[in-house]
Order: C-alpha cells, then structure tokens, then sequence
C-alpha cells in the first residue's frame, strides 16, 4: 500500500484537495511554484508553504487561490485568483500557507474559520505488467 495525503475540510465536510505537496525547507519554499513549466496548476493538488505568513506570484504563468491557516490548520484569510506577478498581504497569526488552483476557494466554499486537516491516506499499489 502507498500513502498519500488529502486536504480535508472538517468544517464542511468535504475534500480541498486530493493530493498534498509540501514545500518545507528553505529550497522548496524559495521554488514553490515558480517557473512551473506547466501553463496550470492540476486540479485536485495543494501546495502547503511551512511556515509562512505572506506569498508572491512573481515568475508564475498562472493565478492561484491562497489559504493562510494559523498552526492548527484554521483558516485566519483565505484569497481567490491571486494573479501572477502579485504579493498577498502579510498576515498576521498565520503558520502556513496553502496554494490551490483558481476557483478552489468558491467551489470548495472555503471561509475564514473553517478548520482543515491534512489526512494521510493508504491507496492500493498499482499492478502493472
């Protein structure tokens, strides 16, 4: 069995994210996604930035959506369609940020005080011949 990591709601009930990146040391989070080759950010992923209070956009292709969660995970600011070439807010009394493709926050209905959980999950291994 494989494991990965989902990014859950507990507020809502409901799956963020189905897979969960980390950038937790100083050269994952000085890359975060810049220069990403790729046009997009995939559906589904989430990028957890640790620690973080504040995020640019310089040198990304695209806009992303970013959750600003104190250390226990709850929601202290939540921005939509952060587009390129932009620096967020600094926020006071966030731990962490969480990048997410552009329209996760709507479709996910996502607010300020909502509690997430990242949850570790076992899949199936694949078989391939």
């Amino acid at each position: 069995m494989q494991s990965r990591q989902i990014l859950y709601n507990k507020t809502r009930g409901n799956v963020v994210a189905a897979r969960v990146m980390w950038a937790d040391t100083f050269q994952r989070r000085l890359r975060g996604l810049m220069g990403c080759a790729r046009a997009d950010f995939p559906t589904g992923t989430a990028l957890v930035i640790n620690p973080c209070k504040q995020v640019h956009t310089f040198f990304m292709r695209f806009a992303i959506d970013v959750l600003f969660v104190d250390s226990d995970l709850c929601v202290v600011k939540a921005l939509q369609q952060l587009c390129p070439n932009r620096v967020s807010p600094y926020v006071k009394g966030a731990r962490r940020v969480i990048e997410l493709p552009p329209g996760t926050i709507a479709a996910s209905g996502i607010a300020r005080r909502d509690m997430l959980a990242v949850i570790e999950v076992q899949k199936p291994l694949s078989m391939s011949k």
